[in-house]
């Protein structure tokens, strides 16, 4: 039998694997472009199928987690992913990057819905293992940038696909070797208890589907541009690739530890005592944002981090708190088929916006649209807090 806390350790490896995967070539394609001779705006729209999907595979694997096997689901993520990471550095023109980055998207589809719900199965806490989950998933995005900007700077664009896609099959084998396939009968079912009444369940819904999609959608939009965004508004302070990817990383990494803290919060509190302060700050951060340069953006960007990252977890939460384990795959499936879909659409609407009326039109377009995240947290129930789950037995 598998012991939760190694589980519970490769599934955040691979939650940090997930991220920083997805995110290399959002921090790669400003030296990526000069090199293929072709625009940031040209060049950027190659990652909407792999972001597309990174969300549509999620109904497949998801379904196979709960029907087939969520460690062999796992084992395909790590190996997956890792090889098609390397296979990018391998293109010469950009319908083989279109190719090799829908491919690193498919092998990333499989992570959340099979890996969060393996990662609540055998947590004895939910909050604060959601929470830290997250934390890995943010470090993940944190390090991609600044990783990525100092292998391009230093070695070479390829190079930075290469190495991490490496790394990324060496922790596959060894989660071979130590985790085995898991009989999920006689789980606890954490979270079947809290579900409510039908008006509650439908309040629930709705706000969880109209969150999912503007916050989604919104996070992508904000960490695709992030790399682009900082090398334009601190311009004034310096125009290196890698001190670049420094900030920005600072910037996930303070804002990441949001996360962490609303896990704990969650253990203790209602859901929408979290959820709705959390939504309210998020649009006038962003209208803030598309005014600001040099050290004050660094400083609503910060915020703004926090809050998306802060809104992740109350999602997963709300998942975890109102689904059995029978179904808990196939229920992030679709939580996550909602928002990887939604936020593989944004990938193109960035091009777009930053081409006609640049950065500063997209904040506020995206200010505007994260109104729909108040109104979801204004119709989520008032319920109780949130009971602890039960480790795997």
């Amino acid at each position: 039998m598998n012991r939760p806390g190694t589980v519970i350790s490769f599934i955040n490896a691979g939650h940090f694997i997930d991220h920083y995967s997805m995110l290399v070539f959002a921090a790669a394609v400003i030296v990526m472009g000069p090199a293929l001779g072709i625009s940031y705006g040209d060049l950027l729209p190659y990652a909407t199928p792999g972001f597309v999907a990174f969300g549509a595979g999620a109904l497949l694997t998801g379904w196979l987690g709960d029907r087939w096997s969520r460690r062999h689901m796992m084992a395909i993520f790590f190996l997956g992913i890792g090889a098609a990471t390397i296979s990018v550095a391998l293109v010469q023109n950009p319908l083989q990057l279109g190719v090799a980055l829908l491919a690193v998207g498919l092998f990333a589809s499989i992570y959340h819905p099979v890996g969060t719900a393996m990662l609540i199965s055998h947590a004895d806490k939910l909050g604060r293992q959601v929470g830290i989950n997250g934390l890995w998933g943010n470090l993940g995005v944190a390090s991609s940038a600044v990783v990525t900007g100092v292998i391009a700077q230093y070695l070479h664009w390829r190079w930075a696909f290469i190495l991490p896609g490496l790394v990324t099959i060496g922790v596959g084998i060894a989660f071979m070797s130590q985790v085995r396939h898991e009989v999920r009968t006689g789980h606890k079912q954490a979270g079947a208890a809290a579900r409510g009444s039908k008006d509650m369940m439908w309040r629930v819904v709705v706000a969880l589907v109209v969150t999912i999609v503007a916050s989604s959608t919104t996070f992508n939009a904000i960490t695709v541009a992030l790399p682009k965004l900082f090398a334009e508004r601190l311009e004034m302070l310096t125009t290196s690739p890698a001190i670049i990817g420094v900030i920005a990383s600072a910037v996930y990494m303070f804002g990441a530890l949001t996360q962490y803290t609303i896990g704990n919060m969650i253990d203790r509190h209602s859901l929408k005592s979290i959820f709705l302060p959390v939504a309210i700050a998020f649009p006038p951060l962003l209208y803030l944002a598309a005014h600001l340069n040099g050290l004050p953006f660094i400083v609503v960007s910060v915020g703004i981090i926090a809050v998306m990252f802060g809104l992740v977890t109350v999602n997963d939460a709300m998942v975890g708190k109102y689904t059995s384990d029978q179904w808990r795959a196939r229920a992030f499936a679709v939580r996550y088929f909602l928002g990887f879909t939604a936020a593989g659409l944004s990938v193109g609407l960035v091009a777009w916006l930053h081409e006609t009326g640049g950065f500063g039109v997209m904040l506020q377009v995206f200010a505007t649209f994260c109104l729909l995240i108040v109104a979801g947290a204004l119709i989520f129930p008032p319920e109780q807090r949130m009971p602890a789950t039960q480790p795997a037995e």
